[in-house]
């Protein structure tokens, strides 16, 4: 397994391009099932979970074929990727495939949408929590799916089609979302979903969508209404910005200490975040294109406190991140993690490079020590592995981050783009692939 070595006491200068957002790139693979016709999606990032996704798909009969521009900068541009499924060969998303990631369960709706049936491994465990998928499969029953759960396995049924219907969610729901809103478009009649998630790549979802020819109207409120139509055409649409990358690198900028500017991005996605680092001493210039980011680090941070929320509050997928910027702050920070039960995992780990975090439920309080010390230290999910980078940019001495696949899951170029800015940060080359 591949591992990736941080010198830590670097300051941080130059500039950071923000690729493509994750989290919706994969649920705008997903909506390639729902047309015969191309979608070519642009600004597409590099990542393990998308090479996951396009195996999947390619295994239900979409030919996916993937370019980058030549005379393009290759960290600063995206790649196009075309996905074509002129016929689905197989309804059938097996265990292996899909335990790979948990976002390839979201197949299942575009399947019954499009063939009337679909039989689509459950998504299983996650390190974060349990995060059940019952308010997917409900939401597929209210549109008129069967739904029958057998040996680990989801069989889902509508030979005569999906229905319009009003569904509203008992709390919010990323995922769900995502999943009936790709059910519904091809539904007859009209879908409502109320107590609608609103993250900015739902509505991302939804403007790919309507340029396929769907009637979708209220994504990123917390109700949609969607006017199913009988089919879909191809189009062209240009991933949103990964506004948790941009938080990321955002707050790496701040642990290290310098000036980075973030471009590529929409400074406005991380308004919770960036009022935050404003808290606690971090400068937080925005721009048309991004933000630049500046503290001396000489500059003691100052002690804050975050409570995670669905957007637009402070994300979950950026509490690692803050969490480890906290470690050095003056004072005592307060976090709650209020999404995921189980996402303190990587304070064990900030622990061995010197942080002193006491845990007490859903929340952690972190007293700011005045320095770290670099360590062997070990990633167990994408964002708290980012989080042991962070730190090891500040640490003293040489901070050796391991398990890096969960990395490339969710960053693309990691290294290239820390080491652009003056930060010393390798990556060193393991052996084999990781046993997932």
């Amino acid at each position: 397994m591949d591992r990736i070595a941080i010198t830590g006491g670097a300051r941080l200068a130059g500039r950071i391009p923000i690729s493509g957002a994750k989290n919706s790139a994969i649920k705008l693979m997903a909506a390639s099932l729902l047309t015969e016709e191309p979608l070519i999606l642009t600004n597409m990032p590099r990542l393990a979970d998308t090479r996951f996704l396009g195996r999947l798909l390619t295994r239900l009969g979409t030919v996916v074929e993937e370019s980058d521009d030549p005379s393009a900068d290759v960290v600063t541009a995206g790649q196009t990727m075309s996905l074509t499924t002129r016929e689905i060969v197989s309804g059938f998303a097996s265990y292996d495939l899909v335990r790979q990631m948990r976002a390839s369960f979201n197949v299942l709706g575009p399947l019954v949408a499009r063939t009337g049936q679909a039989k689509v491994s459950l998504p299983g465990g996650c390190t974060i929590g349990a995060r059940p998928v019952d308010l997917h499969l409900k939401a597929l029953e209210a549109l008129g799916a069967r739904i029958d759960l057998h040996e680990g396995y989801v069989y889902a049924q509508a030979p005569r089609g999906l229905i319009g219907a009003e569904i509203e969610f008992p709390f919010v729901s990323v995922g769900a979302t995502e999943h009936a809103l790709l059910a519904a478009v091809l539904a007859q009649g009209t879908t409502v979903l109320k107590n609608a998630a609103q993250e900015p790549e739902i509505a991302d979802l939804a403007e790919c969508l309507n340029k396929m020819g769907a009637k979708v109207s209220g994504a990123g409120t917390p109700t949609i209404t969607i006017e199913g139509v009988s089919r879909l055409g191809g189009a062209r649409h240009a991933v949103i910005a990964d506004r948790i990358e941009m938080g990321t690198y955002a707050l790496a900028a701040a642990m290290a200490g310098g000036e980075v500017r973030l471009t590529h991005a929409r400074p406005e996605l991380i308004d919770a975040l960036s009022a935050k680092m404003i808290e606690a001493g971090v400068g937080v210039t925005r721009h048309d294109d991004g933000v630049t980011i500046t503290r001396d680090p000489a500059a003691r941070l100052k002690a804050v406190e975050v409570t995670t929320d669905p957007y637009p509050g402070f994300a979950t997928d950026l509490q690692a991140q803050f969490m480890a910027l906290m470690t050095l702050a003056e004072g005592e920070s307060l976090v709650r993690e209020t999404i995921f039960e189980n996402r303190f995992m990587h304070v064990p780990e900030l622990g061995r490079l010197g942080a002193d975090i006491a845990v007490h439920g859903g929340e952690a309080r972190v007293r700011g020590v005045d320095a770290l010390e670099g360590a062997q230290v070990m990633a167990t999910d994408l964002r708290a592995s980012v989080s042991l980078v962070i730190a090891g940019l500040a640490a003293r001495g040489e901070t050796t981050v391991n398990r890096v696949y969960h990395l490339d899951r969710g960053f693309e170029r990691l290294e290239e783009k820390l080491s652009a800015c003056g930060a010393v940060i390798r990556r060193i080359k393991g052996d084999g692939e990781p046993d997932e």
